[in-house]
């Protein structure tokens, strides 16, 4: 088995699942953009102890590259755990990152997460360098 047969894809519009992928469409080379990766922009996807986003990893292919490079991996920890049981603590981490990048040449913004549930999804986003 490969992993592209376990990555599901979708309309972030319709499926909470789906990372969305919020930035410029046109950048200039070398300048410092902000690049926001989140689930659940137009569907909440829920956020609890027994069901939740753990994690969302954004990469970058440059045209005519073999491979991508990872911009960022961001980790969602608190999900309502509690000595006191399910759903009943303090603090509950939302499934949503910046980070702020420069690019020197046009390419793809690749976006994966993960669900405990419902497992890996992914979207991308293309974004042109001048």
């Amino acid at each position: 088995m490969k992993f592209d047969a376990l990555i599901q894809s979708g309309d972030w519009k319709g499926e909470k699942h789906v990372p969305v992928i919020e930035c410029p469409d046109e950048v200039a080379s070398g300048q410092v953009f902000t690049i926001t990766v989140s689930v659940g922009k137009e569907i909440p996807h829920p956020n609890t102890t027994e069901h939740h986003i753990k994690w969302i990893k954004l990469f970058f292919k440059g045209e005519d590259e073999k491979f991508p490079f990872e911009l960022g991996s961001f980790e969602f920890t608190a999900h309502g755990e509690h000595v006191g049981g399910p759903n009943t603590g303090p603090a509950y981490s939302e499934p949503c990152a910046t980070v702020k990048v420069k690019l020197n040449k046009s390419g793809t913004l690749l976006a994966i997460s993960y669900c405990n549930i419902h497992g890996l999804w992914e979207n991308s986003k293309e974004i042109k360098v001048k």
